[in-house]
């Protein structure tokens, strides 16, 4: 390792691993480009799909590591693009849950098969991701979540 690694490790590991996770966010940005949704469009699509009826906003908020309030702008923008629809199980029902529209449905069937995150990562071996997840899991369980 040269010299100026060894100085300041914290800062270099934390510009390896921003860098990666622009490597990975460019590589998925320009898949999903032909469909016209975003990687975060993407991500919730993904959700609802996975979360079924029970895709309130509370669970998509968890599931996607967003506030309600940034979420809530997301859905509504989603909603006019036609990807997703609002469903109330009661007319009077304050509970909201979200659903694919037809739209939706066909865009995720076409992302689910995108690759750009395992030809990225199979750069590595299947131990050295086992190691790299462990490494990365350890960072993320020993952090406060309000940092």
């Amino acid at each position: 390792m040269p010299e100026s690694r060894t100085r300041d490790s914290f800062l270099y590991s934390r510009l390896l691993i921003g860098k990666t996770r622009q490597l990975l966010f460019r590589a998925r940005k320009k898949e999903l480009d032909i469909y016209h949704v975003s990687p975060r469009q993407a991500h919730v699509i993904t959700c609802i799909y996975d979360l079924g009826d029970r895709a309130s906003l509370n669970e998509l908020a968890e599931r996607t590591e967003r506030n309600l309030n940034t979420l809530s702008i997301n859905m509504t923008k989603m909603e006019q693009a036609g990807l997703v629809k609002k469903i109330r199980d009661t007319p009077k029902s304050t509970k909201l849950r979200y659903e694919l529209t037809e739209t939706g449905l066909n865009i995720y069937n076409e992302i689910k098969g995108i690759k750009s995150a395992k030809k990225i990562m199979g750069t590595l071996t299947e131990e050295e991701r086992q190691q790299l997840i462990t490494l990365l899991e350890k960072i993320v369980n020993k952090t406060p979540n309000n940092q």
